[in-house]
């Protein structure tokens, strides 16, 4: 009697991933998806290569909505792969097991909520800790016999997919309802933290029960009035999927940093970076962390811990940058820790025309933000160059969204001053451009 099938969309051969490392698929579904498969007593389908120009056919469609279970393997976040697991999670309420390399680069989407499994790979990309994984996989596979949903779309939608009348009418009334919380969040955050912590008490439900884009939108607004102590609380209030999320955990840490529980935000940041991988927010919001701790070491005048968390904060910051060099922030902080350092480390040498060309490839598409053009401050006062540190004072100072932003750039350009003050390399007129941020700061 034939075995029942289970489908398994994944990538084919070698490919890399997204933390630069490159992954043998072939070995990953030889050595550890299909034997797994087998152990759970189904039999392993892979999808074939017949894919001409991203086209998925017919058999393709078959396999996904009819085979009763399903391995998605999500690693290197391949479209393929992605579009296949939206059409089984809308076709199939459960028996879909997700799968991902951990350590591999950062997924589009947490999956934790999903209770993707992980599974280890070596140097060279196979395999490293096959019997283990093999184990999990298998018994999620068992597991998934019981029947429970695991598609998010049946799980949080009421009766897919016979959706009533009734339900599109609640589904308009949350919207009305999000875009009026949205309005009222906008103006509390012009009056202060007491304006926002007054739209949260009037919320008249728990935070858990409220809509996770009204939650997202009060957490941000928290952050915009500096309710530090807020914002954490806030946290332990949502739904654990949500909290979970990357950009929570990460403005979680943000939060934790700036009501000076360092130790706390760096357990935060370290954890979601073991979790989910590399990332040039995570890692920058890091660097940040062991800024703010050098600073108070060297404050205290302690000289060893200070010089340790310096290169701490220089070394997040970097891998930061390298892991996403489109993304200039990590990479100008590390440029203005090296120069701080005593004497100054000569890689910032190098590293700053990237630093320069990856902030003008992000201003010249269009879409710049306050973060490019203090970029583009901070480059031009490491480099001495008044003029364009003037004209960047001013595309920055139009850009500012909340207060804490110009904060920020004074303080590193202060550092600058105070570190070149001390080598004797005054350099006058960088006062005068801090004093006009810390004035926007006070507003």
């Amino acid at each position: 009697m034939p075995k029942t099938l289970c489908f398994v969309a994944m990538p084919f051969g070698k490919k890399l991933a997204s933390a630069g490392a490159m992954i043998d698929f072939d070995s990953v579904y030889r050595d550890l998806i299909a034997p797994a498969i087998e152990d759970a007593g189904l039999d392993p389908l892979r999808a074939d290569e017949e894919l001409v120009g991203g086209i998925i056919h017919k058999p393709m469609f078959e396999r996904l909505i009819l085979c009763e279970y399903a391995v998605v393997d999500l690693t290197t976040a391949n479209a393929n792969v992605f579009y296949e697991l939206g059409v089984r999670h809308t076709a199939r309420p459960a028996s879909t097991v997700l799968l991902f390399a951990a350590g591999f680069g950062q997924l589009p989407f947490d999956v934790a909520a999903l209770r993707g499994v992980p599974y280890a790979l070596g140097p060279g990309g196979t395999p490293s800790k096959a019997d283990a994984d093999r184990k999990a996989i298998a018994d999620r596979l068992r597991e998934a016999r019981i029947g429970a949903a695991d598609s998010p779309v049946y799980q949080l939608v009421e009766g897919f997919p016979d959706v009533q009348h009734l339900k599109t009418d609640v589904f308009r009334d949350r919207v009305a309802y999000s875009a009026e919380m949205k309005r009222r969040l906008a103006a509390a955050r012009e009056k202060g933290p007491n304006a926002v912590r007054a739209v949260e008490r009037s919320l008249g439900q728990p935070i858990a029960d409220t809509d996770a884009a009204v939650v997202i939108d009060l957490f941000l607004s928290l952050r915009a009035v500096k309710a530090w102590e807020d914002m954490i609380a806030l946290v332990d209030k949502m739904t654990p999927p949500l909290a979970a999320s990357v950009m929570v955990q990460e403005q979680l840490g943000l939060a934790l940093n700036r009501a000076r529980r360092g130790k706390e935000a760096e357990e935060v940041l370290t954890s979601l970076l073991a979790r989910r991988g590399p990332s040039s927010e995570t890692y920058g919001i890091l660097g940040r962390v062991y800024k703010d701790r050098w600073e108070a070491a060297a404050k205290a005048g302690d000289v060893p811990l200070a010089r340790g968390l310096l290169e701490k904060a220089i070394d997040a910051y970097t891998k930061g940058f390298e892991t996403d060099w489109r993304d200039a922030y990590p990479g100008i902080n590390a440029v203005t820790l090296m120069e701080l350092r005593e004497p100054p480390d000569q890689r910032r040498e190098r590293l700053r025309p990237v630093v320069a060309y990856a902030v003008e490839r992000r201003i010249d598409s269009g879409k710049p933000d306050y973060w490019d053009y203090a970029t583009r401050l901070e480059l031009a006062v490491l480099s001495k160059d008044e003029g364009a540190a003037r004209a960047a004072l001013s595309d920055s100072l139009a850009e500012v969204r909340e207060s804490w932003e110009p904060e920020t750039t004074a303080r590193n350009l202060c550092l600058i001053r105070e570190a070149r003050q001390r080598r004797g390399e005054a350099v006058p007129w960088a006062k005068e451009i801090e004093d006009e941020l810390v004035r926007r700061a006070g507003r």
